[in-house]
């Protein structure tokens, strides 16, 4: 592989006339017919962003490249012509037994992404995948497809992740993820930050805030050429959604964090530039294609009957945050009806798919803390309301689902907040004597908040103010979850520091569900 230059600060800016000619172009040669026409010329060796694939299902998944020969400089050192890209399926790992191969079209105007939607394989197996272009052959990934509708799997292992921030230290924790034998990874948001850390950093990558669309390619290409990140994309498939900083801090919906002038119009030309490179760094399917400055991402997978996920959008359809400081007291301004964190299609959405599921396990992957967490000891009681708490109506509303509707096991997975938590979820927080509807995994960052500081005063504090906590951890790291029919697993993974290399790991806490009594019991 080619080395890596140092990265340039380049930006342009969005060009709507394009950005919507180039989603045309993208459908279009999606269904172009496979057939070669000679290969084109590189600079360089072209996938230095390495592979991925995600959106797994029973018959297939989806193919990720990117063709890039020097990432960090603008178009990634491609030129405007369109290229080529072949690719093939194998069932072993040394692709002698090939099983599909085809011939996807990467265009300029989708910054030579390369998204494979494969139908037509075999369930609940294990398949290997390679790109070639202009002569060159990228690394070999391994991905797998989804047990068959109606199947009930003896068990499912997979891990999930959130909050890589690039400057703060190393992807040490995906170095051992990869080791794990687990059959798909969710990641959980903050796959970029789109903000700069000066005297904290460390690894500096020289680029600007993001802004534009040039700006966020550029974001995405830094984090890609990391190799542990690598690794980790080409291991298994993913399933991915974002929280905030995939565009920027804190927004909600068309509201920007800071409001300037020329808003929400200039803010809505951020977002479409930002989830525009989401979808170009991302295995998603053309379905996710965004338009403009929206993209639909919430979106369901079924493991057979033993366990669905609904994967949510907190981001997209929500409305502003309840005025004020991101830290209130509880008040009932908290308790507005109209304020909402799903936005109502995709709450419909969701309780549909809960109430139709077959599967043991109802699984909610998504961004921010569901529990209402009391941030200071004594009689007030301060939440941060850019989490669910903030949105206490509609949080009520989706836990009281889980209960009228007998929704069987819910188990809802978060990001965001940097530390590893362990919550068991009720309707009426202030009600000690009501029963859990469900339970939450918080997984800490991968690097985001710097190395773990040990802080057992704290953590009692918390425990004590809030009884619903059942763990809580400040180190970064992974979740591993190992699903049964009878039970669920979560081990907390950690690792003790990330801003130097070889942190070693180690599991902090193991916490069991046990099926049909959702309470959280440490092992």
């Amino acid at each position: 592989m080619s080395s890596v230059p140092a990265p340039l600060q380049c930006s342009f800016p969005v060009n709507r006339r394009a950005f919507l000619l180039g989603g045309a172009a993208l459908a279009a040669a999606a269904i172009l017919p496979v057939r070669a026409r000679g290969a084109a010329r590189l600079s360089a060796y072209p996938f230095t962003l390495g592979v991925a694939s995600g959106d797994p299902a029973a018959d297939g998944f989806v193919l990720w490249t990117r063709l890039a020969p020097r990432p960090l400089e603008p178009d990634g050192g491609m030129s405007h012509a369109s290229v080529e890209v072949a690719w093939e399926i194998a069932a072993d790992e040394g692709m002698t037994r090939v099983v599909r191969r085809g011939v996807a079209t990467a265009i300029s105007a989708w910054a030579h992404s390369v998204h494979v939607e494969v139908e037509g394989l075999e369930p609940d197996r294990w398949y290997w995948y390679r790109f070639m272009a202009g002569g060159e052959v990228s690394p070999t990934g391994r991905t797998r497809t989804l047990p068959a509708v109606g199947a009930l799997p003896e068990r499912l292992r997979f891990a999930f992740a959130s909050c890589q921030k690039y400057e703060i230290g190393y992807f040490t924790a995906y170095e051992h993820m990869v080791r794990e034998d687990i059959d798909l990874v969710l990641f959980l948001g903050d796959y970029i930050y789109e903000n700069i850390d000066g005297a904290d950093a460390v690894r500096a990558h020289g680029l600007p805030p993001a802004f534009t669309l040039d700006d966020y390619r550029l974001r995405y290409a830094v984090y890609k050429t990391d190799t542990a990140l690598q690794a980790a994309h080409a291991v298994a498939p993913w399933i991915v959604t974002w929280d905030d900083h995939e565009v920027s801090n804190d927004y909600a919906g068309e509201v920007a964090e800071h409001p300037g002038p020329g808003d929400p119009a200039r803010f809505l030309l951020r977002r479409a530039a930002a989830y525009r490179a989401y979808y170009e760094h991302m295995p998603l399917r053309r379905t996710a294609l965004p338009v403009g400055s929206d993209l639909r991402l919430y979106r369901r997978f079924d493991y057979g009957r033993l366990a669905r996920f609904n994967v949510l959008d907190t981001r997209q359809y929500r409305t502003d945050q309840p005025a004020g400081p991101r830290l209130q007291t509880v008040s009932p301004a908290l308790q507005d009806p109209a304020g909402t964190m799903l936005g109502p299609h995709q709450l419909a959405w969701l309780f549909e798919g809960l109430d139709h599921s077959p599967a043991q396990w109802n699984v909610l992957a998504q961004q921010v803390l569901m529990a209402p967490v009391d941030r200071v000891p004594g009689p007030d009681e301060v939440v941060d309301v850019d989490k669910w708490a903030g949105y206490e109506f509609e949080r009520r509303r989706l836990l009281r689902h889980f209960h009228e509707k007998n929704i069987p096991n819910p188990v809802v997975l978060t990001g965001d907040k940097h530390n590893n938590w362990a919550n068991e979820l009720l309707i009426d927080f202030d009600d000690s004597a009501e029963r859990p509807v469900g339970v939450e995994f918080l997984g800490t960052s991968i690097t985001s908040g710097g190395d773990g500081v040990d802080q057992p005063d704290y953590a009692a504090a918390l425990l004590a103010e809030n009884p619903f906590v059942k763990y809580h951890n400040n180190e970064r790291g992974y979740v591993r979850c190992e699903i049964t029919k009878k039970s669920w697993r979560s081990d907390f993974r950690t690792i003790p520091y990330v801003t130097r290399r070889g942190a070693p790991l180690q599991t902090r806490a193991s916490l069991v569900v046990e099926s049909g009594t959702p309470r959280l019991l440490k092992t």
